[in-house]
């Protein structure tokens, strides 16, 4: 059992909702970035998703984009990246860190190498969004066999045909993007995410996960409501952009957890 599966199987057991927040590692610069990832839990956090910058964030929006490029300015990388979370584990062995990006750094990392060094960085889950299912011995199988999850993207677009395949080696939960395009694009609304959410839990006892367009405490809640928790990203990682202070980005943070939980 990962940390993940530890997590969600506490939260059912305490009828609570999940609360993730995602933000970009290294942005606004190293130590600020460890700061808040240490700061999440103790404003609510559940899970956090830390992203790993990268030149061409395709799934992204502007938001995100330009955290990246403000992270790999400040010289960072996926090594550091790493080395962000064994720092966080030096204070926190439970809450879960599921790394999110896209498949070049990893690759030109080697995946063995990556594998070895993110299980040992206290890593417990990936998202890769664009390795599709049909690349699935490219990362998936092995990440699998390493002891990580390995975290799939579901979409308003997976169809009936298409569903089974994406959830075949999907493992810690299910990644439901709320809107057809990029991340911070438009709103979540709750009366169509639900019966999306209920379409995919009828195919899988995997917790289904609602992100993109969730911006405020009263959108955290509704979505929570209708699934098994809420991600929010773009509006955390807008507050740092703007050269919000740790403690105003927690403070804001906790606002978001506070929403979900009271689902």
């Amino acid at each position: 059992m990962t940390r993940i599966d530890a997590k969600f199987a506490s939260l059912k057991a305490n009828g609570k909702k999940a609360f993730v927040a995602y933000v970009m590692a290294g942005d606004p610069d190293y130590e600020t970035s460890l700061e808040i990832v240490k700061g999440l839990p103790g404003a609510g956090v559940d899970v956090i998703e830390l992203g790993l910058p990268f030149t061409d964030p395709m799934a992204d929006g502007a938001t995100i984009q330009l955290a990246g490029q403000r992270a790999l300015a400040q010289g960072q990388t996926l090594v550091k990246t790493l080395e962000l979370a064994r720092r966080f584990r030096e204070t926190d062995d439970t809450t879960p860190i599921v790394l999110m990006g896209y498949y070049n750094p990893i690759f030109s990392h080697g995946v063995d190498r990556f594998l070895n060094d993110a299980k040992a960085a206290g890593i417990d889950g990936l998202i890769v969004v664009d390795l599709p299912p049909e690349e699935d011995d490219e990362l998936c199988r092995p990440a699998q066999a390493a002891g990580l999850n390995f975290i799939r993207l579901a979409t308003p677009t997976t169809d009936e045909k298409r569903l089974p395949k994406v959830l075949q080696n999907t493992s810690g939960f299910v990644y439901y993007v709320s809107i057809t395009g990029i991340t911070g694009a438009a709103n979540a609304v709750a009366t169509d995410v639900g019966p999306e959410v209920a379409r995919i839990k009828s195919a899988t006892d995997l917790p289904v996960i609602v992100g993109f367009g969730i911006k405020t405490p009263e959108a955290s809640q509704k979505i929570a409501g209708v699934a098994d928790g809420a991600v929010v990203g773009s509006a955390i990682v807008d507050l740092i952009g703007q050269g919000k202070s740790p403690a105003q980005v927690l403070a804001f943070v906790k606002t978001l957890s506070d929403g979900a939980h009271a689902a």
